[in-house]
């Protein structure tokens, strides 16, 4: 049973092990201007495809004492039993009553849900999900990290090469459906399993097909919501190929491309 001591932790340490990694775009950015190329992600097997939700990435991490954190993509904002906590994106007001009842069970491993907090005054997109400010949040992925107390030792720059490399291990697609299960947490709506070849290759085809495929939210939270979709993840069922393909990407490579002509 670990030892673990919140106390005695270097927070910055756990905040960085714990961040979300970035994922790359399915057509590959430009680094020049912006814009999507013609590159695109290759998957190995079949890809799962889910819709992307336009909100704010937040950490639930629950620790080995059985207690709880909550952070944003990039700072840790609460601990369980302060007092105060940082009000930033209201991460902490919605999420605290969740974190309270995963949070409580001794372990080995810190356990980390990371979840799209979104509506109500998150970010721009908030009114495509509520005109009224109702807020909500999905489930889009469970990272599990069993030897914390070694990379808690480690300086900032293994960290983030550690994280930058895909270290992190995340659930699979059937677990990740257990845990989602076993504590009521919604998923990210999961929207098709294609083969890769049944994916477009170009950039006007995959406008298309995030059109098709996802032609309004699917997570509005109340009938007010103005309805536009901000795109979708492409997954394998082990996670260890992943990708995002956004709407507003693709409109805005083929708005420079047809001004260039």
């Amino acid at each position: 049973m670990t030892g673990f001591d919140i106390r005695a932790v270097d927070l910055a340490a756990l905040n960085s092990l714990t961040k979300y990694p970035s994922i790359p775009t399915y057509h590959e950015l430009d680094p020049r201007n912006g814009g999507l190329t013609e590159q695109v992600t290759v998957f190995p097997g079949p890809v799962i495809g889910t819709e992307k939700v336009d909100g704010s990435n937040s950490r639930v991490i629950l620790l080995p004492d059985g207690g709880y954190l909550l952070g944003s993509r990039e700072e840790l904002l609460y601990a369980r039993g302060d007092l105060i906590g940082n009000p930033a994106l209201g991460i902490v007001d919605n999420l605290r009553p969740l974190a309270d009842a995963l949070a409580g069970t001794r372990a080995d491993t810190i356990r980390v849900f990371y979840l799209e907090l979104y509506g109500g005054r998150i970010g721009g997109q908030a009114k495509q999900y509520s005109t009224r400010g109702g807020a909500g949040w999905r489930l889009f992925d469970v990272a599990v990290l069993d030897d914390w107390a070694e990379k808690l030792t480690w300086p900032p720059q293994r960290i983030s090469r550690w994280r930058d490399e895909q270290g992190q291990t995340f659930l699979g697609e059937r677990e990740l459906g257990e845990a989602a299960a076993a504590t009521g947490l919604e998923l990210t709506p999961r929207l098709f399993t294609v083969d890769p070849g049944e994916l477009p290759s170009d950039v006007e085809g995959m406008h298309a097909f995030l059109g098709e495929r996802l032609p309004r939210t699917l997570v509005a939270l109340d009938e007010s919501g103005l309805g536009a979709a901000e795109g979708l993840v492409l997954r394998t069922a082990d996670r260890s190929v992943i990708a995002k393909a956004r709407f507003q990407d693709y409109q805005r490579t083929l708005k420079r491309r047809a001004n260039s002509r």
